[in-house]
């Protein structure tokens, strides 16, 4: 049986991109920098948001929860970090403040 993962067994890195991804809700993060699987807020990331008129456009209503189970997305997007090790993150696309796709910086060994 597979242990369920939650906010408060996040890193402190993990846990404010989290929050920012769920404060984002529907949009995306460019720049990403990762270093032993670990995010790195510097130099800055900048956010963009998709802003759809007459509809709900505010934050997850969780995105302030202390703790709460981890959604498998969520938990594949962190493995895919940890897998990275060094390197960066183009763009990360988010939908419903989850991670929807990424686009990776990769170092290609000759």
């Amino acid at each position: 049986m597979k242990q369920t993962i939650t906010k408060a067994g996040l890193s402190p890195g993990q846990r404010r991109l989290l929050e920012l991804m769920q404060e984002v809700n529907f949009g995306h993060i460019f720049g990403l920098t990762v270093c032993e699987g670990e995010p790195v807020f510097d130099p800055p990331l900048r956010v963009t948001r998709d802003i759809k008129i007459g509809g709900e456009n505010g934050p997850r209503p969780e995105a302030h929860l202390n703790d709460f189970a981890l959604k498998s997305k969520v938990e594949e997007f962190f493995e895919h970090l940890t897998r990275l090790g060094n390197g960066i993150v183009e763009k990360i696309e988010i939908k419903h403040g989850l991670p929807f796709r990424i686009t990776l910086e990769e170092k290609i060994k000759t």
